[in-house]
C-alpha cells in the first residue's frame, strides 16, 4: 500500500524537479477514487484522501440519512446512523472510513501509473514554459538532420529539443549540411503530442529585424527604430529606419564603416539585397524613397483610396517596377499604400512640368480610378503574414 517511502518520493520530486507535490496529491486522489469505485461499484459515494503529514491514505464513504433506504450505496437509515452517532438526524451525511486492505494492490499500481504520467506531463509543461521565453528570439543552432526538404536543428544547450524549419521557412537557394551552425528566428512554440514543437525560420521578416538588432547596437538600444520591413526572401528586402536623434544618420549607421554592418547582415541572408529606406511622416516622400533604387519625379496621392500614382523617367520605369513587379510590390508593403507607377512620357502635355520635390497632390476618387494608357497594375500592400 502507499506508505512513508511513497510520500518521501513525492518530496524528492518536489525538490529535484521543482514540481509541486500538492499537484500530485490532488491528481492521485482523483485517480484512486476512480479506481476504488471501479472495484466496489461506480454508484458508491466515496473519496480517497491522502495525508502526507501522517503518511496515510484513507477511503471515506458518504451516505445520506433517509427514512427509507432505496440506494444502499448512497443512503443509510436513521436507526442505523444513530448506532454510529446518536445525534444524527434525517438529511445528515454520514462519513465512514472504509477498509483499505483489499484495495492496497490496486492503489499501489494506480499510484505508480498516475505519478509517471503526471511527471511526464508536468515536465513537458515546464519545458514548454522555459522554451516560450525563446519565442521571437534569434538563436544559433546546429543542423541535426534533413528530411524531404525540412531541416531539423538542435537548439544550443539542449540535446533533445529540436527546431523544425519547413521549406517555406528557408531562404530560397540556401544549402546546408549536417553539423552546420546557422542562425534561426523562433516564430512559434507549441505543445505537441510528442512534446514541445519549435517552429523556426530564416524567411520571416522577424529574422531580418533580429539580425539588425544583433549587428547594429543603435537598433538594439532603440536609438534607431525599424518602422517596417518588406521582404521577398532570397531576392530583396526593404527596411524603413528612423531616428529622433538629430545628430544620428540612420542609414549610415546601419551601413557601418565601409559597409561592414550591412555586409554582415547580407552575408547571413545568403546575399539577399537590402534597400535601406529612411522613414518619413510625409507619405509622398516615404513612397518616393521606398521605390529606391529608382529615381522618382513626382508622387500623387488619394487618401480616401489609400492609393498613389508615381511618375518616373521612362528609362527608370523597369527599375521602379522591378522584375515581375518586385520593387513596387515591396514598396507597397513597406509604406502601406497602393502604388501605380507611370512613365514620364505618359503624362499629358499640360502636365509636363513635373515637380521633383514631392509636393502633395490630391486626386479625386474619379481621377484615381480613370483608365490609363499604360495598364500597370495598382499593387496592393500585403500583410507581413503573407510573406512569411
Amino acid at each position: 500500500m502507499i506508505n512513508k517511502d511513497f510520500f518521501q518520493a513525492l518530496n524528492d520530486l518536489e525538490t529535484e524537479k521543482k514540481i509541486d507535490k500538492e499537484t500530485f496529491i490532488t491528481t492521485l486522489e482523483t485517480a484512486l477514487t476512480s479506481a476504488y469505485k471501479k472495484m466496489y461499484g461506480e454508484a458508491k459515494s466515496a473519496m480517497v484522501k491522502l495525508n502526507p503529514e501522517k503518511n496515510t491514505i484513507k477511503i471515506l464513504s458518504y451516505k445520506t440519512i433517509v427514512n427509507e433506504v432505496t440506494d444502499p450505496d448512497k443512503e443509510i437509515s436513521l436507526a442505523e446512523a444513530r448506532l454510529i452517532k446518536k445525534s444524527f438526524k434525517l438529511g445528515d451525511v454520514v462519513t465512514q472510513e472504509e477498509s483499505t486492505k483489499e484495495f492496497g494492490r490496486i492503489a499501489a499500481q494506480t499510484a505508480k501509473q498516475v505519478v509517471m504520467q503526471k511527471l511526464k506531463e508536468l515536465e513537458r509543461q515546464i519545458a514548454v514554459s522555459e522554451l516560450s521565453e525563446k519565442e521571437d528570439e534569434l538563436l544559433t543552432t546546429i543542423v541535426k538532420r534533413m528530411d524531404n526538404g525540412t531541416i531539423y536543428v538542435q537548439l544550443s544547450g539542449s540535446h533533445s529539443t529540436e527546431g523544425v524549419m519547413l521549406p517555406t521557412d528557408q531562404i530560397p537557394g540556401e544549402k546546408f549540411n549536417v553539423g552546420d551552425r546557422i542562425k534561426v528566428y523562433v516564430k512559434k512554440i507549441k505543445d505537441g503530442f510528442k512534446g514541445p514543437q519549435i517552429q523556426v525560420t530564416r524567411s520571416n521578416i522577424g529574422f531580418v529585424r533580429k539580425l539588425f538588432e544583433l549587428e547594429i547596437p543603435e537598433v538594439a538600444s532603440g536609438d534607431i527604430i525599424i518602422k517596417n520591413i518588406s521582404r521577398d526572401p532570397g531576392n530583396r528586402t526593404k527596411v524603413a529606419v528612423y531616428t529622433e536623434k538629430p545628430n544620428l544618420d540612420p542609414i549610415g549607421t546601419c551601413v557601418g564603416f565601409r559597409g561592414q554592418r550591412i555586409d554582415t547582415i547580407v552575408s547571413e541572408m545568403n546575399g539577399e539585397k537590402i534597400d535601406l529606406i529612411e522613414y518619413s511622416e510625409d507619405p509622398l516622400e516615404y513612397i518616393a524613397r521606398a521605390l529606391q533604387p529608382a529615381k522618382v519625379l513626382s508622387v500623387e496621392t488619394n487618401e480616401s483610396l489609400n492609393a498613389s500614382r508615381v511618375i518616373v523617367p521612362d528609362d527608370k520605369l523597369s527599375l521602379a517596377i522591378g522584375k515581375n513587379g518586385q520593387n513596387v510590390r515591396l514598396a507597397a508593403r513597406l509604406t502601406g499604400w497602393k502604388i501605380e507607377v507611370k512613365p514620364e512620357s505618359s503624362v499629358q502635355a499640360t502636365d509636363t512640368n513635373i515637380s521633383t520635390d514631392y509636393e502633395l497632390t490630391e486626386l479625386s476618387d474619379e481621377e484615381m480610378l480613370e483608365p490609363v494608357e499604360n495598364d500597370f497594375e495598382m499593387l496592393e500592400p500585403l500583410d507581413d503574414d503573407n510573406i512569411e
